[in-house]
């Protein structure tokens, strides 16, 4: 098991957001979480990235307890999060936002390596590297933030909303590219709210309802259940 978040209860403040929450993510795995904005899937992220603790429960990456490292730790551990709204440094070229995601790669030959890796993935980057993050479109600015996640070279990749905003075409060419890098060797946990285009990519998929796993299994299945098709593919 790469990823175990068992019965995690967590939230901000006194407010709870998360209410015995469970998932597996297995090596080499496409994962899907789905669910309505406000279901508390950014939250699971955060949690599972060190940004926020569980406050019950427990959640173990390759069998170690992570729940209390900070996020700096989880990062070297091997788990990378690519964030909702992309959160690129608009006022640094998209090189120099690359660089900031290798801050754990200290020999040079193997940043250029990763360069040229992330470059083959996302060739637009490379053409724009010396342009303002700022100033790329959203498309654009979710392939820097999938890029920059990647620079870290993680065995588990946490993408959170990759389609959110972004035109149709572009949209197809990051779907595309996530596929690519799982065939790498990447694990991903992806959240999103377009429930089709998640479940068509991943393995297995879990739906949370206001802070609650309410279906799991495999993401043919839940593309085939009556209350998915019915709550989130608007088939009656």
């Amino acid at each position: 098991m790469l990823l175990e978040v068992a019965q995690v209860t967590t939230g901000y403040g006194k407010a709870e957001v998360l209410r015995q929450v469970s998932l597996n993510v297995e090596e080499g795995e496409i994962v899907a979480l789905v669910g309505t904005n406000g279901a508390g899937k950014t939250t699971t992220l955060r949690c599972i990235s060190g940004i926020i603790k569980p406050w019950r429960g427990y959640i173990k990456f390759q069998g170690i307890d992570i729940g209390a490292k900070p996020p700096y730790e989880i990062v070297a551990m091997g788990i990378s999060h690519c964030p909702e709204g992309r959160n690129v440094f608009a006022n640094l070229t998209v090189l120099e936002n690359l660089r900031m995601g290798a801050f754990l790669v200290r020999n040079k030959r193997e940043y250029r390596e990763k360069l040229r890796q992330v470059f083959a993935l996302f060739p637009r980057l490379e053409e724009r590297k010396y342009q303002l993050a700022g100033s790329l479109s959203g498309g654009e600015q979710q392939m820097l933030a999938i890029a920059r996640a990647l620079m870290t070279t993680p065995k588990l990749l946490l993408l959170d909303e990759p389609s959110l905003g972004i035109a149709p075409i572009l949209v197809d060419a990051i779907y595309a590219t996530i596929e690519a890098i799982n065939r790498s060797g990447t694990s991903v946990l992806l959240v999103e709210q377009n429930v089709y285009l998640a479940l068509e990519i991943s393995q297995h998929g879990y739906v949370l309802e206001k802070g609650q796993i309410k279906l799991a299994g495999s993401s043919k299945e839940l593309l085939n259940s009556d209350l998915v098709k019915a709550s989130y593919l608007g088939v009656m």
